[in-house]
């Protein structure tokens, strides 16, 4: 805002408020798709870097221990609410996406997150990024 960073990736429920008032331009989404959101900004893809894809997701965790009983009475929770018309619209609104309802449930939350570590854990490990 203050004219400070020339480039940034960001996610989208952070920047929509600024790009829908013209504080910031953006490039791209990196998505496969084009955001529900912001239509009219292109992918990485079609910008002419393919394959930067890069998304943030959200997730219930509990302990490891916790009972699969209430695993699956707060995974029904979280389904009726993400199926909210309300809820929906406000989520889309702050530029979040809600997974197909295929992809709401226990296990294909540990494909998703077995499927992100193998993808960013090699360049982690090639930059040597440590935790601070």
């Amino acid at each position: 805002m203050a004219g400070q960073v020339d480039l940034m990736v960001d996610v989208a429920s952070n920047s929509l408020p600024y790009l829908q008032g013209g504080k910031v331009k953006a490039f791209a989404v990196t998505a496969a798709a084009r955001h529900a959101s912001a239509p009219g900004i292109p992918t990485v893809d079609e910008a002419g870097l393919p394959g930067f894809h890069m998304s943030t997701w959200y997730a219930l965790f509990g302990p490891k221990a916790m009972s699969r009983d209430i695993v699956a009475k707060l995974n029904t929770a979280a389904i009726g609410a993400l199926a909210d018309p309300a809820v929906a619209r406000r989520l889309g609104d702050l530029g979040l996406d809600i997974p197909p309802r295929d992809q709401q449930t226990s296990d294909a939350l540990a494909h998703l997150q077995r499927a992100e570590i193998e993808k960013w854990w090699p360049i982690v490990k090639a930059a040597n990024i440590k935790p601070e």
